[in-house]
């Protein structure tokens, strides 16, 4: 997850602050574009948001049956690719887990720094990274679909305990 303290000079959206600004933020961005946020739609972002690190869909689903007791599999997978398809979350593709977004109101494309030791995943708010990537593609005359990219390794706290 990203740091609300980041001040990088290319930070230019807002970052909430707790997970609860960060619901309340996608409930708004629903609104406004007219979507659909379910109520299992809003507790599976709460458990995206609440979660501290990347979760997995299984883990989400755990979650879900100590409350109801009944949820199954698809229901989960629908509301994450709802979640998804409308910017509120993201996939890290190399550890197959999602984590909340940082600014839900905003398309963008951004990458992750992984820490291979907690799992803590921290969003690269600095829009130079995708224009470089869309650049170099253009000049191998490639037209990307989609960028993912995510970097691994070991994040500061990590290496101070260690």
């Amino acid at each position: 997850m990203s740091s609300a303290t980041d001040k990088s000079p290319t930070h230019h959206h807002h970052h909430h602050d707790t997970p609860k600004a960060l619901v309340e933020a996608v409930e708004q961005a629903s609104e406004e574009r007219g979507l659909r946020l379910t109520p299992l739609r809003k507790e599976v972002l709460e458990l995206v948001t609440t979660a501290g690190k990347p979760v997995k869909a299984y883990d989400l689903l755990d979650l879900l049956r100590e409350k109801h007791g009944n949820a199954a599999p698809p229901t989960v997978y629908r509301a994450l690719d709802f979640l998804l398809e409308n910017g509120f979350i993201h996939k890290l593709e190399s550890i197959n887990a999602f984590v909340s977004c940082q600014h839900p109101a905003e398309a963008h494309q951004v990458p992750f720094l992984i820490c291979d030791r907690c799992s803590s995943a921290q969003e690269v708010c600095d829009p130079r990274v995708a224009e470089l990537i869309e650049a170099q593609a253009k000049a191998f005359g490639f037209r990307p679909q989609a960028q993912t990219l995510e970097v691994h390794g070991i994040c500061r706290n990590c290496r101070r305990a260690s």
